[in-house]
């Protein structure tokens, strides 16, 4: 098992496809900072609200050049039905091997109802320009997860 990822790491690369299999890398969008977030399931009440809420800010980000993009091990097709079923404006990657998910520490063992069976640990990783980790939020809990991540966006740009 490679060592956690922390604050200050460079960012691994990916190279996955979004809902109408295009690939995107990492070093697509090297110049940029960028919002990284796995999430555990399409059209799921937690994953659906953390979506919309990422798509809430959107417009507020593009307009500083800050792309949002979700990482789940659905299919593009699904991604594709949830993007249209809720008006998404956020970019989804489908990893469907979890490959990108393990690579970032978000695969991880997992208990409900009793059973424990491997899934993502929903996780948002906040990468500068130089694609150097600048923030990482673990076992994230939805309710104001967007805010708290967008402040330290707001903060480290202040400051870097």
């Amino acid at each position: 098992m490679n060592e956690e990822l922390k604050t200050g790491d460079p960012a691994p690369n990916l190279n996955l496809p979004d809902h109408s299999g295009t690939l995107h890398t990492l070093a697509s969008h090297h110049g940029s900072w960028l919002i990284l977030y796995f999430y555990p399931k399409d059209n799921t009440s937690a994953c659906t609200t953390e979506a919309l809420a990422f798509s809430a800010v959107y417009e507020e980000l593009s307009e500083h050049g800050v792309p949002v993009i979700g990482i789940s091990p659905d299919s593009p097709e699904s991604h594709k039905k949830f993007i249209e079923k809720h008006d998404l404006k956020i970019t989804l990657l489908s990893d469907e091997n979890h490959s990108v998910i393990e690579t970032f520490g978000a695969w991880k063992l997992k208990k409900m109802y009793g059973k424990e069976y491997m899934g993502v640990e929903r996780s948002t990783f906040l990468i500068d320009p130089e694609g150097i980790i600048r923030g990482i939020w673990r076992k994230v809990k939805v309710k104001g997860h967007v805010e708290e991540v967008t402040e330290r966006l707001s903060d480290l740009k202040r400051r870097i």
